[in-house]
């Protein structure tokens, strides 16, 4: 082969490699993910203000630290999405790293600073859909990724909820849920009323991917303690079983 034409061979080779199998970018992170979190009007501002709490206090955890370090790279990248009806997600803390106890406060902090609103209707499928095209935005390539949906409600806006998850999982995305135990009404009585049981919703409509699995808060004394442990194995990757019923011990409950 003349010299030319070996030269011409090598750029063409440079060119194909990125598609070629093997030729994926390393992992930057061993965990994407997206907390997505409900705030449509069957919360009140009490449940709200739990909410958040239950996962500031989940980050500024030394457990949560300590299965963050555990992992092959030792780092995550977290974002924290708020919805309601098919018409309203939002981003309200970006893409954080966090790899240490000082980024989880200071991710859990962020959290605090949120402000609280309330919307109608509970789109789940919006909010998966929004929150799968959040990944790679952040600049950063994670080993896994992973839509931690948290909410009171079924999906009753939008399109099928098993339509938006069955996309998600197809594109490598798995979707864990929390699903809240939630009998008091929101603000105006608004009251969310299930057309099937929640935790079944979320079990057979919400939940997919490898190693997809649900934590069922009894109630919002609970949550707290639900998404702790919920967070660790999101982090950790650890199997379990597929639905675990949270409750908090005594000590953790308030008074």
């Amino acid at each position: 082969m003349r010299r030319s034409g070996f030269i011409a061979a090598i750029l063409a080779a440079a060119l194909l490699a990125p598609t070629l199998p093997g030729a994926a970018r390393a992992a930057d992170v061993d965990l994407e993910l997206v907390l997505a979190i409900d705030i449509s009007r069957s919360m009140d501002d009490e449940e709200l203000e739990l909410q958040r709490e239950g996962y500031a206090g989940a980050f500024a955890h030394p457990a949560i630290a300590a299965a963050i370090r555990g992992g092959a790279l030792g780092r995550i990248a977290v974002t924290m999405v708020e919805w309601a009806g098919a018409h309203y997600q939002k981003v309200i803390v970006p893409w954080t790293i966090v790899d240490g106890p000082e980024a989880a406060e200071r991710f859990a902090a962020a959290v605090l600073a949120t402000q609280k609103v309330n919307a109608n209707w509970t789109s789940i499928s919006g909010a998966i859909d929004f929150s799968r095209g959040l990944f790679g935005a952040g600049g950063l390539r994670g080993a896994r990724r992973v839509i931690d949906v948290s909410g009171d409600g079924v999906n009753n806006n939008g399109r099928p909820v098993q339509q938006a998850r069955d996309e998600a999982v197809a594109m490598g995305i798995t979707i864990n849920g929390l699903a809240i135990i939630n009998d008091r009404p929101g603000p105006g009585g608004w009251r969310n009323m299930p057309s099937e049981p929640l935790d079944q919703h979320y079990r057979d409509r919400v939940i997919g991917g490898p190693g997809a699995f649900l934590m069922v808060a009894e109630d919002f004394d609970s949550f707290a303690f639900a998404i702790r442990n919920k967070l660790m194995r999101e982090i950790s990757g650890a199997a379990g079983p597929e639905v675990v019923v949270a409750r908090a011990p005594a000590g953790e409950r308030r008074p």
